[in-house]
């Protein structure tokens, strides 16, 4: 049996999670969010606490059986506490502000680059090169996250970019390496 997809998910308080079917909503201080899953799978709730189960050990209801617990975690997660990406700007010159709720990037390119966030998702910027992406859906966070990661992606020579933090970026030498061993 699946060790995720049997482990029954805790509804904090101040959570409302309405059940119709396969279509969950869960409804908290920071938003509503809002998901069909498989109408194989089995989602009821037993007092404060929503538990996921499977018609058969099929490797289709298997995989759904954790893929759908962790799901509904993650909504229930992010209407009462919120997920966030941090990401780190690496380069001479390079540099994120905030002007009103935009985010604009300066990452070596003749113009600002400017990012407008999506609906649920908010920017913080608390020095020049770390910028935090906040949201209530995890899946919408790491998204954006994403794309503004690819604005300027660490490059391996002399690790300029933008990175998520903590991420390590491995160097390579560059032409240096090729001449030695002639």
């Amino acid at each position: 049996m699946s060790r995720i997809g049997k482990m029954p998910i805790p509804v904090p308080a101040g959570v409302e999670v309405k059940i119709e079917g396969s279509k969950v909503t869960v409804k908290g201080s920071k938003g509503t969010l809002s998901q069909e899953f498989s109408p194989a799978m089995t989602i009821r709730q037993e007092g404060d606490e929503i538990i996921v189960e499977r018609p058969d050990d099929e490797r289709e209801s298997r995989s759904l059986h954790g893929l759908t617990r962790s799901l509904i975690n993650n909504m229930v997660v992010g209407v009462s506490e919120g997920f966030e990406k941090k990401l780190e700007i690496q380069g001479v010159g390079y540099r994120a502000l905030l002007k009103g709720k935009n985010l604009e990037l300066q990452v070596g390119y003749s113009h600002p680059v400017v990012v407008e966030p999506k609906e649920g998702i908010s920017f913080e910027v608390p020095d020049q090169q770390h910028i935090t992406v906040k949201g209530f859906d995890k899946q919408l966070v790491g998204q954006t996250a994403a794309e503004i990661r690819k604005w300027r992606e660490p490059e391996p020579y002399k690790g300029k970019g933008i990175r998520y933090e903590g991420e390590y970026v491995r160097h390579k030498l560059g032409k240096a390496a090729g001449v030695a061993e002639g």
